[in-house]
């Protein structure tokens, strides 16, 4: 398995998403019912800003593996919500990342 790291970019129509109770269960439900999605949550430059975006890591054998996870999200709105998706290592002290 490889470490994926994705980062959501967010239009500012996506408050409404976030504010739909029904759709925000649903997410938090879909987020802990997916245990290669190892840590998640939301981007915001100052604290109490509206968030502008959220990041995740995921733990998945390929690019598509974590891009049908992004799909299936509740709070995926193609419109609203932009992704990236980076392959990422860890570096031991002495090594190349790996």
């Amino acid at each position: 398995m490889k470490q994926w790291t994705v980062t959501f970019s967010d239009d500012p129509a996506m408050s409404r998403v976030r504010a739909d109770k029904a759709r925000r269960l649903a997410h938090i439900a879909f987020v802990r019912e997916r245990p290669e999605l190892q840590i998640g949550g939301p981007l915001a430059m100052t604290p109490m800003q509206d968030f502008p975006g959220a990041i995740w890591t995921v733990q998945a054998a390929t690019r598509a593996d974590v891009e049908q996870l992004i799909l299936s999200d509740p709070y995926y709105v193609a419109s609203l919500r932009r992704y990236k998706i980076r392959a990422w290592g860890h570096a031991v002290l002495g090594q190349a990342a790996l």
